[in-house]
């Protein structure tokens, strides 16, 4: 098992290199905070710490990936109709200045097929937002899939680019499990979730209410449809545990933490309505 010390400090420095790079101060008068997905970074810091790579090109890569996510998650704002229009204007400059901070890290660094791999990324991504965003799936399975790639479309072409796609299945069921499960929170929460809209349109589709607007019974079944494929990410990621080479205690650890969150509670949802 890798030394918890060394991967620690090296999640933490590369942590604070991103932090410099996207909290511009001006930006931040009219913004939110970026919001830096630590579990992503600290998988990225992971799967190249086996690799024979020094410590300047693990930063470098890691800084570019988080980046160009930072970018995507900063843009999906707009969709916001709250936000008003100055501040979606900044909001989608805010995104486009973090995307130019990629390109010239990775021009930096002159990695043609790096540009490439991640590009790719990039493409899956946004191509699974529209059709999710849209409402344009007509398959619970083929909406899992979107989700998934949303999530990990970026690190599982770099694991590719890497040679260690035998981390992909785990990649995409472990950010799938993630995804789900903040999406039950914010609907339980607010009666709002992109996931839950997207359920409602496959599940429901002559009905043109919103999913907060359902019943409580049609509610409590897309509650279960949610449940029955964090279920089925549960299994494949605590497979993955006991199987994976070289996982380092502190992922180990977080991403124990992560199932941990998880509890079913559509039944409970009814009863306590």
């Amino acid at each position: 098992m890798i030394k918890l010390l060394d991967i620690r400090q090296k999640f933490t420095n590369i942590r604070e290199q991103v932090e410099k790079r996207v909290c511009d101060t001006y930006l931040l008068n009219y913004i939110e905070i970026p919001i830096i997905d630590e579990d992503k970074l600290l998988l990225l810091v992971s799967i190249m710490d086996r690799l024979e790579l020094s410590y300047s090109d693990m930063q470098n890569y890691a800084l570019s990936t988080m980046l160009i996510q930072i970018a995507l998650d900063t843009h999906e704002h707009i969709t916001d109709a709250s936000v008003e229009e100055k501040n979606r204007q900044l909001t989608v400059l805010a995104g486009d200045y973090f995307s130019g901070l990629y390109y010239k890290l990775l021009a930096d660094s002159e990695d043609i097929m790096m540009i490439k791999a991640l590009s790719r990324g990039i493409k899956e991504v946004n191509e699974n937002k529209i059709s999710v965003y849209q409402n344009e799936i007509l398959d619970i399975e083929e909406l899992m899939t979107s989700i998934g790639m949303i999530e990990s479309s970026l690190l599982t072409h770099l694991s590719e680019y890497f040679k260690v796609d035998l981390w992909n299945d785990f990649l995409e069921n472990l950010l799938l499990f993630k995804r789900l499960l903040h999406e039950k929170r914010q609907f339980l929460q607010t009666g709002s979730s992109v996931l839950f809209e997207a359920l409602k349109t496959i599940v429901f589709p002559i009905n043109n209410n919103k999913a907060k607007e359902l019943s409580r019974e049609q509610q409590n079944h897309l509650f279960l449809c949610c449940d029955h494929h964090l279920e089925r990410s549960k299994e494949v990621i605590e497979k993955g545990l006991e199987q994976l080479p070289y996982l380092n205690e502190l992922l180990e650890k977080r991403i124990l933490s992560i199932l941990s969150q998880y509890q079913p509670n559509a039944k409970t949802f009814v009863e306590e309505g």
